[in-house]
């Protein structure tokens, strides 16, 4: 029997992506969050987002956006220090916790999942992941494709 297939960022383009500014790469990050997940978020969880920072740390692209809730939508921010919660994983995991493939807790059990500093922030956003509509996620609906009827 096989194990399962990933996907690793090859090297070289790792190693071409780590020398980009972040900057950029948050803006796009974060005008996607606005568009599929920041409709998704209940309003108490974008209350305990407000002003806290965030940072998405893929892990084998060598790359990471810093990024805060703030005036009712998802915004890059330059970092000035340690983020209040960084979340990390090789873009593979990412991808299939995104699209419910993967559950957070095995991720993060298996060490494939790393949420660094708040604790109780850690927390909401594992929680607020489970309660999201993995469709969301689907890049059919994301492109805004319908699907022929059977």
């Amino acid at each position: 029997m096989k194990g399962k297939q990933t996907y690793t960022v090859p090297t070289p383009l790792a190693g071409v992506l780590a020398k980009l500014p972040a900057y950029p790469g948050a803006w796009l990050f974060t005008r996607a969050l606005n568009r599929v997940l920041a409709p998704q978020l209940p309003s108490d969880v974008k209350a305990a987002l407000e002003g806290r920072s965030l940072r998405l740390r893929v892990s084998d692209a060598r790359i990471a956006f810093d990024f805060a809730w703030q005036r009712g939508g998802f915004a890059p921010i330059r970092s000035a220090g340690a983020p209040d919660l960084t979340i990390g994983a090789c873009v593979h995991d990412l991808v299939r916790l995104a699209r419910r493939e993967e559950d957070p807790d095995t991720l993060f059990f298996s060490r494939r999942l790393a949420l660094e500093g708040d604790t109780e922030l850690g927390l909401l956003f594992k929680n607020t992941l489970d309660a999201i509509d993995a469709s969301v996620f689907d890049p059919a609906v994301l492109l805004g494709v319908r699907r022929a009827r059977a």
